[in-house]
């Protein structure tokens, strides 16, 4: 069975490409990130030896990320009928700094690309107290802070690591009454958690106009007030935290613009970064904050630190 399946944008009945790239483990999470920044639709991480002598089994509670993928992966990519899917593969390579690997390419037939993705879907379980729930299940505990949020609507469901470190960290650092700021909002998953855990507001900013739409809808669906803009349209102000789960390139530009969203004593929360990458990024955003030890997961890093003053 697939698992770790990240989608971007919903697409109904009609014919895909799937594409089955063997990987290790070591970079399948990685490969998996870069197939969806470059235009897969899906990209779903199973064993490569499923359904053989050599299968290797993982455990884990229902709804929990296991912690660990299998020594041999495989990524099943699905692509749309028209998609040049050697040149994907090919940058998704290169931004993994490896070899394009070998992989072969099935036609698939129409079928019903909601419900391909909604069986694919299950509550997400971040913390004691943190689910993300899809709309189509019921809430396995009510007494949790969930968060409903369908896959497919834009990037940023909750499936994701990077995603994953960041709601840990608003789950263990909000006090309560904080100004957050959600930079690269996605689906404006980041603000509606931290309204959430008790955030007194939360702004979110992206670039592109879809996910600003789809972030307003996954408010309105919380029943939360969080605000999102498009850069040039964010109010002039300071925060008391600054999430900012993107990727180490934008990151390496915007850190005096984020420092200066950032009022002294507040904290800052950057992600979409792979760990090799840590070291670099944290000497970057150090001339402005105090920055504590990275913490790792799957291959990708979360940096945070503390606005020094002045």
């Amino acid at each position: 069975m697939a698992a770790f399946l990240q989608t971007a944008q919903p697409h109904h009945a009609m014919s895909y490409q799937q594409a089955a790239i063997p990987v290790s483990e070591r970079v399948a999470e990685a490969f998996s990130d870069a197939l969806m920044t470059h235009g897969a639709l899906s990209a779903a991480i199973e064993d490569a030896y499923a359904g053989t002598d050599e299968e290797q089994a993982i455990f884990g509670e229902p709804g929990e990320p296991t912690e660990q993928l299998w020594q041999r992966s495989r990524i099943l990519a699905l692509f749309a009928q028209d998609a040049d899917v050697a040149a994907v593969v090919q940058a998704a390579a290169a931004d993994c700094r490896m070899p394009v690997p070998p992989y072969h390419i099935d036609e698939l037939p129409e079928q019903d690309w909601v419900r391909l993705t909604q069986a694919q879907f299950d509550p997400i379980r971040i913390s004691e107290r943190l689910w993300i729930v899809p709309t189509w299940h019921d809430i396995a505990d009510e007494a949790a802070v969930n968060l409903r949020l369908d896959p497919g609507l834009a990037f940023g469901t909750g499936s994701h690591p990077t995603t994953h470190l960041c709601l840990q960290w608003l789950d263990e650092q909000l006090q309560g009454g904080e100004r957050v700021l959600d930079y690269g909002c996605g689906s404006g998953i980041l603000a509606i958690a931290a309204l959430k855990l008790g955030a007194a507001a939360a702004d979110g900013v992206d670039i592109d106009a879809q996910a600003i739409r789809a972030s307003r809808d996954n408010a309105e669906q919380n029943q939360v007030a969080a605000r999102f803009f498009l850069p040039d349209a964010l109010p002039e102000g300071r925060y008391d935290v600054v999430v900012a789960n993107i990727l180490a390139n934008p990151l390496r530009m915007i850190g005096s613009m984020l420092a200066a969203r950032t009022r002294p004593g507040g904290r800052i929360v950057l992600s979409g970064i792979l760990e090799d990458q840590a070291e670099e990024l944290s000497g970057i955003y150090a001339e402005w904050f105090d920055m504590a030890p990275p913490v790792a997961d799957g291959g990708w890093v979360r940096l945070s630190g503390t606005r020094k003053d002045g």
